[in-house]
Order: structure tokens, then sequence, then C-alpha cells
């Protein structure tokens, strides 16, 4: 750091973090609403009281617990957002064991790398994914595969509650045992672990309070959001419930189901992503319904436009605020606080939160004003990449500040910005596509003899996979033919939307793909 900048703090000062694990943070206030609706399938209307849902942790991890599940062990869940997902998730972490959450939509090979990765011995999913997970888990350690729904052909997870119960936590380090590894994309390369330990999850809930200013009396949200990804599971899942807020789950997106569920459950709040933003700004569909008790829409995970936020909170008669964060950062480190919010801004760094914004270029510190690479420093950084310990170098320095790959600045006000990516990830739909991944799989092509991967503007996606295609002589190929073909092996967020075939792939001496020459033939 030059002399001249000091790091950049929150100007909304200090929190306390609670000695908890993250499951007894998530209870903290159960003996003070019990009867208060914790968990609600926005499918069926099944729902869980708080009193339930501690209920059937407790039962859940006496039954893991008499399975064989101990200290150590990891349980991935592959489901869509159903009550039971927040159940499983703290079952495991009241043992001192470790899920890690799995995209659903993702193929028998992604799955296979991450149970292999993770070290997973049990699983958990639902009868539509059950295929696919008993194929990737074949060539694992994992022991059992149980089903939400009960599913023909596997143990239903409801054989799990039965009398036995674990009440109290099982001892864990806070700052070094691991309760969740979701996976990030990184910028290269099939997904890495992000081991995020009890201290960390429980940091930034602790953090994110003050921000996120939700009444005692219990907000109602929506979760369309899903828990396998760091937003859904810590907003929505951990966070709301530890604030005595109703959580109301959807399996997936769907416009008419999302406003149906605001207009029957009187949704005070909803946490969402820029294409969603966009549909309650543009869609015909939201003027057919009440969504008068809507306050707030927090919008993250991608970049969204100051124009489309705006009308979007005219239409609604809602506020529309920016935050920011990352997997690595479990996940929030900049919020906005109603009635503070500035055009395009993700907001204010969130309190125990240092910030330095560096010239990539020099290593100097940014001025107000001046952007930069955005570095974060506190206890919601994670503890490193599972089994990976020079990504972990590559990205958390000797001072302990993680590099965050995002180009932003600050301004006189303490709201920050986000203008552009050094890290090379596609954001679509808010899901990280890296471009490696997929010019590898390109490569293995029979027609494909050189490619690259470069993000295009969408107003829907946000980014859209667009590839270059070098094809071998006299081995013909379709651009339809290769979508189809990265189809077949990705999950669906990270298919091939475009294809141009070109003479040559433009690289560096070394070798280095120049997407910048692609990113500036592509506009």
């Amino acid at each position: 750091m030059n002399g001249s900048t000091p790091i950049l703090t929150s100007p909304m000062g200090s929190v306390d973090i609670p000695d908890v694990s993250i499951t007894e943070f998530l209870l903290r206030r159960v003996d003070d609403h019990p009867d208060r609706p914790a968990m609600v399938d926005g499918m069926t209307g099944r729902t869980l009281t708080y009193a339930e849902l501690r209920e059937a942790i407790y039962r859940t991890a006496g039954g893991l617990a008499e399975v064989g599940f101990v200290k150590g062990d990891v349980l991935a869940i592959m489901a869509p957002n159903i009550p039971e997902y927040t159940v499983a998730f703290h079952a495991v972490a009241l043992l001192g064991g470790a899920a890690t959450t799995i995209n659903p939509t993702y193929t028998a090979h992604e799955v296979l790398h991450q149970l292999n990765d993770a070290g997973a011995k049990y699983m958990v999913t639902i009868g539509m994914f059950l295929e696919t997970a008993q194929e990737a888990a074949a060539g694992t350690h994992v022991d059992e595969i149980y089903t939400f729904d009960g599913a023909e052909g596997s143990i239903p997870f409801a054989t799990l509650i039965g009398e036995a119960r674990v009440t109290e936590q099982v001892p864990v380090d806070l700052d070094g045992d691991i309760a969740v590894l979701p996976y990030s994309s990184g910028t290269t390369g099939l997904s890495k672990g992000v081991m995020l330990t009890h201290r960390n999850l429980v940091a930034n809930l602790a953090q994110a309070e003050p921000m996120l200013e939700m009444l005692p009396e219990g907000e109602v949200l929506v979760a369309v959001l899903p828990f396998f990804h760091i937003y859904g599971m810590q907003v929505l899942m951990n966070g709301a419930v530890a604030n005595g807020a109703t959580v109301v789950t959807m399996p997936r997106f769907d416009l008419e189901l999302f406003l149906g569920i605001v207009e029957d459950y009187k949704v005070t709040r909803a946490y969402i992503v820029p294409p969603i933003v966009l549909a309650m700004a543009k869609h015909p569909m939201v003027d057919d319904y009440d969504l008068s008790s809507l306050k707030v829409m927090f919008s993250g995970a991608a970049p969204l436009g100051a124009d489309v936020a705006q009308e979007a909170a005219v239409r609604t008669s809602s506020e529309v605020v920016q935050g920011y964060g990352l997997t690595e950062t479990s996940p929030i480190t900049h919020a906005t606080m109603l009635g503070h919010a500035s055009p395009g801004s993700i907001g204010w760094a969130i309190p125990l939160t240092e910030v330095r914004i560096v010239d990539p270029e020099t290593g100097e510190d940014c001025s107000v004003g001046e952007d930069g690479e955005i570095w974060i420093r506190g206890p919601q950084v994670m503890k490193g990449y599972l089994n990976n310990p020079e990504a972990t170098a590559d990205c958390i320095d000797a001072d302990g500040f993680f590099h965050t790959g995002d180009i932003g600045h600050v301004d006189e006000h303490d709201h920050y910005y986000i203008v552009d990516r050094l890290k090379e990830l596609i954001k679509y739909k808010g899901f990280q596509v890296p471009p490696a991944e997929l010019e590898a799989l390109l490569l293995t092509h029979p027609s494909i003899a050189d490619a690259a991967v470069i993000p295009v503007p969408d107003d829907e996606a946000g980014e859209l996979p667009k590839a270059y295609v070098v094809l071998k002589p006299a081995i013909p190929a379709t651009a339809s033919e290769i979508m189809e073909f990265v189809a077949g092996h990705v999950a669906t967020y990270k298919q091939i939307r475009i294809v141009e075939f070109v003479d040559e792939i433009p690289k560096s001496a070394s070798g280095k793909i120049l997407r910048r020459i692609l990113r500036d033939m592509s506009s």
C-alpha cells in the first residue's frame, strides 16, 4: 500500500461477532417466536414453524449420527429450494460436518468432480436428479444416497428423522472447521471448493444485520435464489431465519409463480438477480398482481444497470438496491441501506470489512474516483480453496486481502461501483462460467482446431458465452452442431449461445488468448 491512501473501512463502524456455530446462530431466537412460520414450500404451502424446524434439525442430526455420520464428514446436497434443504444443511453442521452444495442442473461429470474433490460420504437429492446422482456417485466414496421426496430406488430422507436427537453442537473450532463447501469457478479450469468456516458464515450474517434492517415482528421473503449458491444460502436460508423472517421457497424462477407468491404471502423483501429486476421493470404480467406488500428488492450476483433499477422501483413502488459479494467472502462485502441508495452503486462496505482499491498495473492504491481492483479483508474471507493451496495463494495475499478480480471505485460518499472484471469469468444470470473450461471442452470436438470463449452483453442474462472457433481443414461443422456438442457436456447456464468462425485466435507471444481483441471484434 502506498503511504498516501489509507485502507478503506465501513462508515457503519463495528459489530460484535458471537462465538457460536452457524446452527446455534440460526436457532438463536426460536423461543421468541416458536409458532411463527420459518420455512414455507411455495409450491404446496407445506410449513415448518420455528419450533418444528429446530426439532427437525435435532432429529435429523440424531438419525445421521446413528447411520455413522461423524465430525468432519461431508454430505452433498443436490436439490432445489425446499424447507428440508435447511434441515439437512444444519443437521450436518450440528454434527461438526460440512455440507457441499451442488447445482442440480450439473451433468454427472460435473457432479462427480465435486463429490470426489469434496470427499463426500453421503448425498441427498430428489427423484428428478436421482439418476444423475447415482451415475456420478458410482465413481466416488459416497456410501448412501437419500432423497427428500422418497423416490423409488433410494432411501427416503425421512427415515433419518427418528427418535434419536442431537440438541447440542458437536464441539468445533469456529475459525478452523469447515461448515460448508460451495464451489466457485475461480478464473480457470474446474470449479474449486471454497472452505467456509462457522466463523466465516456467522461473521458475515452479523456484519450484514445493520445493513439489511429486518424487522423483529417478522419479514416475509421469497427464496427464488438457489440455496446451493452462496447468495441464496446465506442471505435467504441462514440470514433470514436467524432474523425471524418467514421464507417462502421456490424450486426455480418462474415469473408467474414468483408474482403469485409475492401477492399471496404478502412478501416484504425480494432478494433477486438482475434478470428478475429486468422482468419486474418490463414484463406486462407484473401489472396483473398486487405487489403492495413489497418494500424492497435487493439485487446481487451481477451488475445491475441504474436505469433498469429505477424503472423497476417506479413500477413496483418499492426500493431497488444493490449489494456485492463473492462465494469466497461468505458472500457479502458491500450492501446498500434503505434510503441511502446511489444509482448504480453496490453500496457501502459492511462493518468490519477493509477494502483496498489497487491499480493492477502498478500495485499502487487508487484515489477516490479512480478505478482499480477491489481487495477485501475481513472475518468473512474464506479459509481457502480445498486441496488447492496454489489457487489460494494466488488470490489471498500475505496481508490477508482477497483479490476479487473486479474493477471498481469509491466516491467521496463511501459508495462503491463495479465497472469491469479483471478475471475472465463470464456471468450468466449470476452464475459463473469459466471460459477455460469451455475452451478445453471445445478442443475435444473432432472438427475444432482452436477456440476461445468470451462474454457478450445481453439484457436478460447479463452476459452470454460466445465461442470463436477455428475449424480443422476438411472437417466441417456448423454452429448449431458445436452448440449441441457443448450442451451435452455442461450445465445449462454454461452452454455456448453464439458461435463465430475465424481463421485464427489472437494470442500473445506466450500463447495467452488476447480476449480484449476478441471483445473489440464482438462489439
